[in-house]
């Protein structure tokens, strides 16, 4: 066999393990007897490239998928891309401009192509990156959402479900992004708190010089102005009934109405209606009759409509006409105040409410059993504190504005006559036909397709079932192919809460719409990454590392164990590449004990030592306890957990502990044999213990796996058998516990009282027992000659307390009596403290009578436990 070397290479590792994985197709999943687990990936944005926010969502995905694999699963974990309309068609945009290419000059099939080859030139960069990571999807069933196939189930949904009634095409009052030209979704607007100059403008009263003062933070809005409003029972303004204000600029007389809509106690009272510009004051101008006129334009600037400005950025224009009022003494007063601003998410451009002729899906009715899944538990979010997040969203819903002004997307299957007739229908040659019955005359070349995508959540909704069968929205549930009907429904979802409602719901949605069935049945909710100050990570501020550098500078396994130390679940995760640290830490930890055990020299001969038997037998029970404790965290999500118990079992128990107990002596230099049983119980607690550790730290797992005994090809770890735990004798396991404190003892002895950890001790117990178990464990451990036991005080001794039990350690030399009188009643002082808080509690009448019987058990224990070292030190400071 190959001997282990002194140090891990992860690169090394890597390359050549996932090249291994891939070639023996351990990450390919096909329909057969087995259970499945599947995870469909959040398909990032073919834009994107790998971040801190993927590296811990995909982390948690692979640990899952890796255990399902271990445990006997059929684990499938399907990867894919996002075609991501709004942010795709910017890089492309910009890409051309680059090139001296506007947009305006191509057709939308020579725009398309454009946006294809960037897609094949850069649209995998992020997958190839997850591979890094170690990310064991089945790349063979990589999908992207504007595959063909996939494209066509998005027309069949909207289709079907424009047939079905719920899709409707009207003009309403959309979030505007003017820098990427389309309609986004309430979703999609990022609310940021800005300071903004609250402005106090004069309307003239027609036929007084009096003035209406009315607030707005808008005045480049002012020229889409078409009546003020005041409240009816403002006593204010009642004599102004059928009266007429000036607006500003334009000079345009508008009337004066009466609304309850308006607050009295907001401002002066007094509001400015702008029917294109603000929801409200688009329902007020709908309520009241009252025309509209849209002073902006799509991209920002001022219209013509607007009268005044025209062409001006609308910022611009906010300077300039507040100039502009203060020459004409129109401007009262002008005052800072925070408000939220509207961003949109993609651009990051201000959003302006805007008219506009859109397509949109009702939501009310087909949100309903979304909403029912996760209220009954039918689908578990994880934590529970985003239901009632999700339950407040899905019981306030809106109409979903599902069409983007772009050209990369599914273009809508909506078809136009020269006389205003629509159809909806996948080609031009069926829409001909139903066209034909109102308008006999019609031919192809008068039809026009509507010009608009759909939104890319309209396509991503379809996800879980589209991966495996994208034919199912056409055949229905019934017909599904075989794929479909063995994975889905899916098992995990591991995505980010701000996109509970954007996918998860719709998800659900779509999946209850089409197969009557959850989608999956957990939603592991991630925390946002931030950095050590509580930051977000971001570009701008530059505090995000570049997760390949981290994996380059610690290793894969390393950056994994470091992204999910600190990250509980729903919990924002505030990274420190200082746990990356401790992760490369772990792994070499892992490494060395691995070399250590290798390194034994094995003499059949030689027979066990009592301390390794005594060893053996605690660590196969402590094991088994501990791997109920992880599956338990597993079942429970807490990956954190999970992890950390983990780290505590390999590091505290099996290399501080148990290799230590199990070591051979050196003598004179010179390493001893270890005994056969003895070391094959050591290599399968250690294949046992690689098993556990696999799902987090792949890589230095199989290398090891393959260096601690001879295996074939396809004998990999990363398809081996998850352990499986034997009854755990919980009384050796709590003995054992004890051991660790009377070695701690006698090493924290030593260090106190500079003894050489050479130097052999010998230890008393002071207790009616003449031998435990786990004695020759200590001896080893504490390097001691011997334990003795007596039931009396011992002279010219050091000594300390474990539980309630004494013990001594003799010392040859003289004792330095005023340092272990300081000692002592430090000791006795705690312990006094200790005990008197124990007693205020039991004193407490509302407390006793409150508790329950095992806490009050405990404390009485605690009281009883610190009255007999309180009594054992006062008498150690007696014979002193």
């Amino acid at each position: 066999m190959t001997e282990i070397a002194k140090n891990f290479n992860p690169q090394q590792a890597e390359s050549k393990w996932y090249a291994h994985w891939l070639k023996h197709q351990f990450f390919k999943s096909t329909p057969d007897a087995r259970k499945p687990y599947t995870i469909v990936i959040p398909p990032p944005n073919v834009t994107g490239v790998l971040h801190m926010g993927h590296m811990l969502n995909n982390t948690i995905q692979d640990v899952l998928i890796r255990r399902a694999r271990l445990l006997g699963f059929n684990a499938c974990w399907v990867p894919g891309t996002d075609h991501a309309s709004i942010a795709t068609e910017a890089k492309v945009v910009k890409l051309l401009a680059e090139q001296g290419i506007p947009k305006s000059s191509l057709t939308r099939d020579a725009f398309l192509k454009h946006a294809w080859d960037w897609k094949e030139k850069y649209g995998g960069i992020i997958l190839e990156q997850l591979k890094k990571l170690g990310a064991s999807c089945d790349w063979d069933r990589t999908r992207f959402t504007m595959d063909e196939p996939l494209s066509e189930a998005v027309l069949d949904v909207f289709i079907d479900l424009f047939n079905k009634g719920f899709i409707y095409r009207g003009v309403r009052m959309v979030n505007w992004d003017p820098q990427g030209l389309t309609a986004v979704s309430d979703e999609e607007v990022i609310h940021k708190e800005t300071t903004s100059k609250l402005v106090y403008v004069k309307y003239r009263i027609v036929g007084s010089e009096d003035y209406l003062t009315i607030a707005t933070t808008r005045p480049e809005t002012i020229m889409g102005d078409t009546a003020v409003c005041v409240n009816p029972n403002d006593d204010r303004y009642t004599h102004l009934k059928g009266k007429m204000v000036i607006v500003p600029i334009v000079n345009r007389e508008v009337p004066i109405i009466f609304d309850s809509y308006v607050d009295v106690s907001f401002g002066t009272g007094v509001l400015k209606v702008t029917p294109a510009h603000d929801i409200n004051d688009f329902n007020l101008g709908q309520k009241h009759k009252l025309p509209t006129i849209d002073a902006l334009n799509a991209n920002g600037t001022i219209s013509e409509a607007a009268g005044a400005y025209v062409g001006m950025d609308r910022f611009a224009c906010r300077k300039q006409i507040s100039k502009d009022l203060e020459e004409q003494s129109l401007i009262a007063k002008v005052e800072d105040i925070k408000n939220k601003v509207g961003y949109s998410e993609r651009t990051d451009a201000v959003i302006e409410p805007r008219l506009s002729l859109q397509w949109f899906l009702k939501m009310k009715d087909v949100s309903k059993p979304a909403l029912d899944a996760v209220l009954s538990n039918e689908v578990k979010l994880i934590p529970e504190k985003f239901v009632n997040t999700y339950k407040h969203w899905m019981e306030n819903v809106h109409d979903w504005c599902i069409s983007r002004q772009l050209w990369w997307g599914q273009r809508i299957p909506a078809w136009y006559d020269n006389k205003g007739n629509t159809v909806v229908c996948k080609t031009p040659v069926e829409a001909l036909q139903l066209l034909k019955k109102e308008n006999p005359e019609l031919t192809l070349a008068d039809l026009k397709q509507d010009e608009d995508v759909l939104d890319t959540w309209f396509s991503s909704w379809l996800w879980p079932l589209t991966v495996f069968d994208p034919d199912v929205i056409k055949n229905g549930w019934e017909n599904a192919n075989a794929d479909l009907k063995y994975y889905y429904p899916t098992n995990d979802l591991i995505t980010a809460p701000e996109i509970l409602f954007f996918w998860v719901a719709r998800m659900i949605i779509a999946g209850k719409e089409y197969t009557g069935l959850k989608p999956f049945t957990n939603v592991y909710l991630t925390g946002i990454v931030r950095d050590k100050q509580g930051r977000k990570m971001s570009k701008q501020l530059g505090n995000s590392p570049d997760p390949l550098d981290l994996i380059a500078k610690h290793g894969a396994d390393g950056v994994r164990v470091g992204m999910l130390l600190c990250s509980p679940a729903g919990n924002d995760l505030m990274f420190d590449e200082k746990y990356c640290e401790q992760g490369r830490n772990f792994t070499t930890k892992i490494w060395n004990a691995s070399r250590l055990v290798k390194g034994f020299t094995v003499d059949e001969s030689v027979s066990t030592p009592a301390a390794s038997k005594a060893a053996i037998h605690w660590f196969e029970h402590k094991l088994s306890e501990q791997l109920e404790v992880i599956n338990d965290y597993y079942t429970k999500y807490r990956m954190s957990d999970a992890l950390m118990a983990t780290y505590k079992l390999v590091w505290d128990d099996f290399c501080a502990y148990y290799l230590e107990s199990i070591k051979p002596d050196f003598i004179e230099g010179n390493a001893q044999p270890i005994d056969a049983f003895t070391y094959e119980k050591t290599i399968h607690f250690l294949e046992s213990i690689l098993k556990i550790v696999h799902p987090w730290m792949p890589f230095v797992t199989e290398e090891i796996w393959h260096l601690i005994k001879s295996r074939e090809e396809k004998e990999c770890i990363i398809v081996a058998q998850w352990p499986s735990a034997i009854a755990v004798d919980a009384n050796l396991v709590n003995e054992f516990e004890v051991v660790k404190e009377i070695v701690q003892a006698v090493r924290n002895t030593r260090a106190q009282k500079q003894i050489a950890p050479k130097e052999k001790l010998q230890l008393i117990e002071r207790s009616t027992a003449q031998h435990h178990y786990f004695d020759a464990v200590v001896c080893k451990l504490a390097n001691l000659s011997g334990i003795g036991y007596t039931t009396n005080e011992v002279s010219n001794a050091l000594n300390f307390i474990v539980k309630t039990t004494e013990f001594y350690i003799p010392i040859t030399g003289n004792v330095n009596k005023e340092e272990e009188k300081i000692r002592l009643l430090k000791e006795l002082d705690y312990n006094k403290g200790f005990l008197d808080s124990v007693l205020k509690k039991l004193e407490n009448q509302n407390f006793v009578s409150k508790a329950k019987p095992e806490v009050l058990a405990s404390e009485q224990k605690k009281k009883a436990d610190a009255e007999s070292k309180i009594k054992t030190i006062e008498a150690q400071l007696q014979q002193l």
